[in-house]
C-alpha cells in the first residue's frame, strides 16, 4: 500500500502534467539517479567498461531511434550509419580543433549526424513503411562505404581506424587511453540523463503531439494543419542527433579505437531490437531494451561456466544467438508493447493492491 496516491491532490495544471505526478515516483527517480552516480564507488572496472558504459550508449541510440520510429512512426534501419557519422565527425573535430571541449565536440558531432539525417529523411514525404526502411538501409550502406573509401575521414591513416585522442574536461582526463572507466561512465550517464529529460519534455509538447498524429494517421494530421514534411524531417533530425552523439560516445567513451566494421548493419539491428523489446513510444522502454541487449548476451555467455559445462567457443556463440533470438520472440509474444508496458501494468496493480485489478 506504500504506492497509493491517496491524499496527493493536484492543484495546478503543471502539477497534473508533471513528468512524475506521483510522489513515490519522484522519490524513486531521485534515489535511482543518486545510486547511478555512486555506482563507480562500488562497481569493478569490468562492470563499468563492459556493461554500464555500453548500456548507456545503446540507451541513447535507442532513445533516438524511438523518437523516430516509436513516436513519429518512421521506420529506420540506418541507425549504425548515423552513429558512424557522429563518431567520424567527432574524430575530425578533435583532431582538427584540439582546443575545443570534448563535450562540445559531442554536440557538434550530433549536429553533423542531424544534417545527414535530414538529407536522408527527405524521401519520407513520398514513401513510408517498408519502402522507407529500405531507403534508410541504403543510407546505412552508403555511409559505411563513404567512410571506407574516403581517407580524409580517418586523416589518411593506413589502418583506416579512428582513435579517441586524450582530452580533459575541467582538468579531468575524459577520453583517451588514460581516462578511467569511472570518469567515462559519469560522462555517459550525465549525457544520457540530460538527453532523456529533453526527449521526455519534447514528446510531451507540441512537437511530440505532431509526431504522434503523423504516426497514427498522417492524412488526418495534414487535414488538421500539421505539415507532414517539416514534422517528419524534424523527427529524422532529432533522431539522428541522438544517434550521432551516441556514435561519438561509442568510440570516445567505450571502444577507444574503431573502424567502420563497428557500425555495420548488426549495430542497427541491435538498436532496433532494443526499441522493440523495450517498448515503442516509451522513453523508459529505450533504457529497458538497452539493458536487455547488453545483459542477456553476457548472462548467456557465462551460463556454461556456471553450470560446469565445457563448450567450444564457436558452439557457445551460436547457442547464444539462438537463445537471444528466441527470447526476443518470446517477449514479443508475451507483451508486444515491450518491457515498458510490463512495468506500467505492475505500477497499475500496485496502485490498486490488494484489490483485484
Amino acid at each position: 500500500m506504500i504506492y497509493r496516491e491517496a491524499g496527493q491532490f493536484k492543484t495546478s495544471y503543471a502539477a497534473d502534467q508533471a513528468i512524475f505526478p506521483i510522489a513515490q515516483d519522484r522519490v524513486l527517480a531521485v534515489c535511482f539517479l543518486a545510486a547511478a552516480f555512486l555506482v563507480p564507488v562500488a562497481a569493478s572496472e569490468y562492470w563499468l567498461q563492459a556493461v554500464l558504459i555500453p548500456f548507456l550508449i545503446y540507451a541513447l541510440a535507442a532513445l533516438g531511434l524511438n523518437l523516430l520510429t516509436g513516436y513519429a512512426g518512421q521506420l529506420s534501419l540506418g541507425t549504425g550509419g548515423f552513429m558512424a557519422v557522429g563518431a567520424y565527425s567527432a574524430f575530425k573535430l578533435t583532431t582538427t580543433f584540439p582546443a575545443v571541449n570534448v563535450l562540445v565536440v559531442f554536440v557538434l558531432a550530433g549536429l553533423a549526424a542531424a544534417a545527414v539525417g535530414l538529407l536522408f529523411g527527405i524521401p519520407s514525404l513520398r514513401i513510408k513503411g517498408f519502402y522507407l526502411a529500405v531507403a534508410t538501409l541504403a543510407a546505412q550502406f552508403f555511409l559505411i562505404w563513404l567512410f571506407n573509401r574516403v581517407g580524409w575521414f580517418v586523416n589518411y591513416a593506413p589502418s583506416g581506424t579512428i582513435s579517441a585522442p586524450p582530452r580533459t574536461v575541467l582538468g579531468v582526463m575524459t577520453t583517451g587511453p588514460h581516462a578511467t572507466a569511472a570518469v567515462r561512465y559519469w560522462v555517459a550517464l550525465g549525457l544520457a540523463v540530460l538527453f532523456a529529460l529533453i526527449a521526455k519534455n519534447l514528446v510531451r509538447g507540441r512537437v511530440g503531439r505532431s509526431w504522434m498524429a503523423i504516426r497514427d494517421r498522417d492524412i488526418a494530421a495534414e487535414i488538421i494543419g500539421i505539415r507532414p514534411l517539416p514534422t517528419k524531417l524534424l523527427a529524422f533530425g532529432v533522431s539522428s542527433f541522438y544517434c550521432g552523439v551516441a556514435g561519438a560516445e561509442f568510440v570516445f567513451l567505450y571502444l577507444g579505437t574503431a573502424e567502420t566494421l563497428a557500425f555495420d548493419i548488426t549495430l542497427s539491428f541491435l538498436v532496433l531490437f532494443a526499441v522493440i523489446i523495450g517498448g515503442l513510444g516509451s522513453i523508459l522502454g529505450s533504457f529497458l531494451g538497452a539493458g536487455f541487449i547488453v545483459l542477456v548476451p553476457i548472462f548467456l555467455t557465462n551460463i556454461p561456466h556456471l553450470l560446469g559445462v565445457p563448450l567450444p567457443v564457436a558452439i557457445q556463440k551460436e547457442i547464444e544467438l539462438m537463445v537471444f533470438g528466441a527470447l526476443i520472440i518470446f517477449f514479443l509474444i508475451v507483451e508486444p508493447q515491450g518491457l515498458a508496458r510490463l512495468w506500467q501494468i505492475t505500477k497499475e496493480k500496485l496502485r490498486l493492491w490488494p484489490f483485484p485489478h
